[in-house]
């Protein structure tokens, strides 16, 4: 049986393996195969090999027809096409992809924010800001990550705002990694969005803004950072440890030595490791101390620690 023959077999699994030979050919003239399985192929398993084998093609006929797929009425199709068109690398496909960004169905919106962050498409901020306001999270939660990978300053007053009120944890904790965009002037204007986001309900969402804490370096934030030094979460205190030490500040001493005796070895490391960046004597005999720590790493962090602090 031929391979054109195979295509159009009753038997789906035959269909399937006609797919996956024609790919395997890796030639141009088998997109309209690929295309129209995805788009009227009956069999969903069919359609979702189509839409797995499409993720190899940047042209408007592949990014056209994955889209489509995005309302398929097979949620496993839905997830393969929403996953290949983020395999996309040319930015022209985005393009295509404009439209899909706005649509009414959330899903669909999602998918297509998602494969336009991967794309860095320039264009794709406008829906982005706007899906911020999107009822659906998981909508927010894209346009947080297009909004962050195109580095648009501009959208740092609504991300601060989400960073702080958004009813969804992961936006929150999106928004407020996508606030270490600000720089120079701009990190004052984000300092106490970020300040709230340390006291958020959810850990996750404090240890990303400490964790952006740490990329900014604010001196303002000292007395935030060393309140987030007595987290319950061990995550937070390291974050908020790295932070500290990239400070530079003296005053912090007392929350990094007292880290060092954390049951926790990754923090004790970062806590050495912070105050070798601070570099006051003042450190030294509890870091000292730590060259005698069971982990060897910290053991390690402290030496180097005490070496810094020696200079």
């Amino acid at each position: 049986m031929t391979l054109s023959a195979r295509l159009s077999s009753d038997d789906p699994s035959i269909r399937r393996i006609a797919l996956l030979e024609l790919a395997d050919e890796e030639d141009e003239a088998g997109l309209p195969a690929f295309v129209a399985a995805l788009a009227g192929d009956p069999a969903a398993v069919v359609r979702d090999e189509a839409a797995r084998r499409l993720a190899s093609w940047d042209t408007p006929e592949a990014v056209d027809a994955l889209a489509h797929a995005l309302l398929d009425t097979d949620a496993a199709v839905r997830a393969t096409a929403a996953q290949s068109l983020t395999e996309l690398k040319d930015p022209r496909s985005g393009e295509r992809l404009l439209p899909w960004a706005r649509h009414a169905n959330a899903g669909v919106q999602a998918a297509a924010l998602r494969a336009l962050r991967e794309l860095r498409l320039p264009a794709a901020a406008a829906p982005a800001a706007v899906a911020l306001d999107s009822p659906d999270a998981v909508v927010r939660r894209e346009a947080v990550g297009v909004l962050g990978w195109l580095k648009q300053v501009d959208a740092l007053p609504a991300l601060g705002r989400l960073a702080t009120g958004d009813p969804d944890a992961e936006v929150r904790r999106a928004a407020t990694g996508a606030l270490g965009l600000a720089e120079g002037d701009r990190i004052a204007a984000v300092l106490p969005a970020l300040e709230a986001a340390l006291a958020d309900p959810v850990w996750p969402v404090r240890e990303e803004a400490a964790g952006t804490l740490a990329k900014l370096v604010p001196s303002a934030a000292l007395v935030a950072l060393q309140a987030a030094m007595r987290d319950d979460f061990w995550q937070v205190r390291l974050r908020a440890a790295r932070a500290l030490g990239r400070l530079r500040n003296p005053e912090a001493l007392p929350e990094l030595t007292e880290a060092l005796a954390h049951p926790m070895a990754n923090l004790r490391k970062e806590a050495a490791i912070a105050l070798g960046e601070v570099g006051d004597p003042a450190g030294l005999p509890a870091l000292e101390a730590a060259a005698a720590d069971p982990d060897p790493e910290v053991r390690k962090a402290a030496r180097l620690a005490i070496g810094r602090v020696g200079r």
